[in-house]
């Protein structure tokens, strides 16, 4: 669920967030910016700071339930009676939309609904798919689960698109990069306090009607839909103030930037392959194992399921704070291969540790997070140092795809392979993913090593056409 957007203008990303402060305009109706309240004038901090909360909170919803399966792996499996293969559907049936969503988002944003209406479209769905998602549990209903789950991924993703849109529609200019990080801090926020508030809730219900089961599952997934509500209220404040500034501004409603043309993917270059191949390496080893972490933490370091939830969640809440700090140090020392190479490296540590140790899982973990933090940061922009501009949008929608391919078919194989060889057996899974990883990486660094770029490892076969990202 990584995404990432391009700035052009370099120079003008440098600048605060108080660049606009002090602009005036005069509306269509003759009223003058310098009349108004700081919180109600477009040009204003005051009013930008109430657009970048909104903001932040667009994805909040959409982040605290994709891993309401993570919080509640253990009820989720008891009350529904399933097994680790059926219960990794849930998250297997949200990749398998975004396989070809990655390339439609952009295009249904610009061409179809324009940014307002599809962003509170698909907080719509994201919404819609939350409670058919409860309604299953609370019918007893697993095909039900996996349809919402479904509905779930269809807005989910695109509704990531839509934010980032928003972002450098208002602050392009004006401290993009902080708002970038402000908003994955959030998204990080959302995932964390899911891991950790979930299993509290289920306890709190379940000592409330006296029983556990499947109806007792569902009125705690219904509880969590009130964040998707909250979020789709944001969506509809903000296109508001959207639309309001751009009929004060005289300016044009955002637009994603991005040129999708399936054609170009025959005329990729190598390195975009192998960047391809590290990002599926990588991310398979990530996702799939924080949906399956509590059951482990539990059986095998003999933790409480609230000790279980709140470690598995470390991977999230050192990615908050630490993102937008690695991704700072990676813009300014650039040679991002040599970050990759380290992030993978620690990623397949970690997991080793994981699987072969009984050391403190928080060590493990931690270093996870930060791992996770820095190839998201190092990797991501390096699509644009390989492909010309015209192409970015169709890389990067192609990365997302795969991605998202590589996600559904391994968390069915992982829930398989749980249940028939165990924790240890899935590990040693997950570390051959990183070792491709590895594998991809250090093929990149020769052959960018051969094509003549020596140590500025930050430059991969072309000059870069869009030099500055945030993840």
């Amino acid at each position: 669920r990584e995404w990432a957007l391009s700035d052009t203008d370099i120079s003008s990303e440098r600048q605060s967030l108080m660049d606009g402060e002090g602009d005036s305009f005069t509306s269509r109706d003759g009223g003058s910016s310098n009349s108004m309240l700081a919180i109600c004038d477009p040009t204003r901090l005051a009013h930008r700071f109430v657009v970048l909360l909104l903001m932040c909170f667009l994805g909040f919803g959409s982040y605290f339930c994709y891993d309401n399966p993570a919080a509640l792996q253990t009820q989720i499996k008891q009350d529904m009676e399933l097994n680790t293969s059926q219960f990794m559907q849930l998250y297997a049936w949200y990749s398998w939309p975004n396989v070809v969503l990655c390339f439609l988002g952009g295009f249904l944003l610009d061409r179809v609904f324009g940014i307002r209406l599809g962003t509170v479209i698909f907080s719509i769905l994201v919404c819609v798919g939350q409670v058919i998602f409860a309604a299953g549990a609370l019918f007893n209903a697993f095909w039900l689960m996996v349809f919402g789950r479904f509905v779930f991924g269809i807005g989910g993703e695109s509704l990531a698109v839509a934010q980032n849109t928003y972002a450098v529609n208002w602050f392009k200019g004006r401290g993009l990069n902080l708002v970038f990080g402000l908003q994955l801090s959030m998204a990080r926020l959302g995932s964390t306090v899911n891991m950790n508030v979930m299993g509290l809730v289920y306890h709190r219900i379940w000592d409330w009607r006296g029983s556990t089961g499947y109806s007792t599952l569902g009125v705690v997934l219904m509880i969590a839909s009130a964040t998707c509500v909250f979020s789709l209220a944001c969506a509809v404040i903000l296109g508001y103030l959207d639309k309001r500034a751009e009929r004060l501004l005289n300016k044009e409603e955002g637009k994603t930037g991005e040129v999708i043309k399936l054609s170009d993917v025959k005329d990729f270059p190598p390195s975009l392959w192998l960047i391809f191949i590290i990002c599926v390496g990588y991310y398979v080893a990530v996702f799939p194992f924080i949906g399956l972490g509590q059951v482990f933490f539990i059986e095998k370091f003999n933790f409480s399921p609230a000790e279980a939830s709140a470690i598995n969640s470390v991977v999230y809440i050192i990615s908050a704070p630490a993102s937008p700090i690695l991704g700072f140090m990676v813009d300014k020392t650039g040679k991002n291969i040599l970050w990759v190479v380290m992030a993978v490296v620690v990623t397949l540590a970690s997991h080793m540790m994981l699987a072969f140790t009984f050391w403190n899982p928080w060590i493990a973990m931690s270093l996870l997070g930060v791992s996770y933090s820095l190839l998201a940061c190092a990797l991501w922009p390096m699509v644009a140092y390989v492909v010309p501009e015209h192409q970015l949008g169709t890389a990067y929608g192609f990365m997302q795809s795969i991605q998202n391919l590589g996600l559904a078919l391994i968390s069915m194989a992982a829930g398989g392979i749980l249940d028939s060889r165990g924790y240890l057996f899935l590990e040693v899974f997950f570390c051959a993913f990183v070792c491709l990883a590895l594998v991809a990486v250090v093929v990149l660094y020769f052959l960018n090593l051969i094509r003549g770029k020596g140590e500025n490892w930050n430059v991969i076969i072309l000059e870069p056409f869009n030099s500055h990202f945030l993840f």
